[in-house]
């Protein structure tokens, strides 16, 4: 009997280590990955989630503050990470990046391009220099680190980009408009950019996400009449059934990751919406017009504030009350600032 034990052990042993070998989700223990924009949400998450496959992080933010609480808390889960400071929007930064962390670490293996802004406001309230900002973090901020990692990778013939774009890449929605438009940049190039590097042994994956719980609304900017375009945004960034649960959004994408998926859509809503838009585009920007009729009007152009300024504002009342899985998520995340105490 112990010996037919034994057999079997054995023979599930050669079983596990075939499937590993032969499995569509390799193995990514030692990798080294770049997460940038990692210090909070969304990217954090990403970043903790590829600690637990064994990856070597180097996370990059623009606040120094953020990105040490980040890596601290990454290093107390037994990830071995960097943090770097860099503003991707700049292409010297964002190749210093990368030096920097094959000088550090090793050869760039995964990089995540997460990195995001994101502007709420009527078109009316809006100017050149929002769409120029937009574009500078959310497409160049896509492109720069990208351009730096790939000669490494097409030399080695092996890697992964992994771009953050948004169900906005693929549906423009009032009130969204710069922010859209970078992600629609950022969908056009990630997939050209997946069709020329596939003989290269580099893969691409275009992860198209909806709303998520991340608490990211309080880093948003509000502009026209903010107080009212942030109690909308906010609702939807929270309620659940319109957005996800952000851990579970960042297994996903490191799923997607593994099985060299080419264009995931995390949600049940941004499916249907994707899926709409492609097959009746005109009825759904129909749909959305009458969306915008419901949105605030107006207000005075240049002035802005931001999520976390206008949520204290809005004091404990009934908004504080509907957004309270908002600000869990915030919290856990690290969406507020480290000096500050969170609500």
């Amino acid at each position: 009997m112990l010996r037919f034990l034994l057999a079997a052990l054995g023979t599930a042993g050669a079983l596990a280590a075939a499937r590993r070998l032969f499995s569509s989700e390799p193995d990514l223990f030692g990798a080294v990955a770049i997460i940038t924009g990692g210090s909070r949400g969304l990217g954090f998450l990403i970043a903790r989630e590829l600690a637990r496959e064994g990856c070597r992080l180097a996370i990059c933010a623009r606040d120094p503050d953020e990105l040490e609480r980040a890596r601290l808390d990454l290093e107390r889960r037994g990830a071995e990470v960097i943090a770097i400071r860099c503003d991707v929007a700049d292409p010297v930064a964002a190749s210093n990046l990368v030096s920097e962390t094959e000088r550090r670490l090793g050869p760039v293996d995964i990089l995540v391009n997460n990195a995001s802004i994101i502007q709420v406001a009527p078109i009316d309230a809006l100017g050149v220099k929002d769409f120029q900002r937009a574009l500078a973090v959310n497409f160049w901020g896509t492109v720069h680190p990208t351009l730096a990692a790939l000669p490494g990778m097409r030399a080695r013939r092996r890697g992964r980009v992994v771009n953050i774009a948004s169900i906005g890449g693929k549906v423009s929605v009032p009130h969204l408009l710069p922010y859209g438009a970078a992600k629609f940049a950022v969908v056009g190039f990630s997939e050209g950019l997946a069709a020329e590097l596939k003989r290269d042994g580099v893969h691409v994956t275009t992860v198209v996400p909806g709303l998520m719980r991340t608490g990211s609304y309080l880093h948003a900017e509000f502009e026209g009449q903010p107080p009212a375009e942030f109690t909308w945004f906010a609702l939807g960034s929270t309620l659940p059934g319109i957005s996800m649960d952000a851990e579970r959004a960042a297994r996903r994408v490191v799923r997607a990751l593994k099985r060299r998926e080419l264009e995931p859509i995390l949600s049940l809503p941004a499916q249907i919406l994707a899926r709409a838009h492609g097959l009746f585009p005109g009825t759904v920007v129909a749909a959305l017009a009458l969306v915008n009729r419901l949105l605030p009007r107006g207000g005075v152009a240049g002035d802005s504030a931001r999520g976390l300024e206008l949520q204290r504002a809005a004091g404990a009342g009934a908004l504080h009350v509907v957004t309270s899985l908002g600000r869990a998520a915030a919290r856990r995340f690290h969406e507020y600032p480290p000096s500050r105490r969170a609500p």
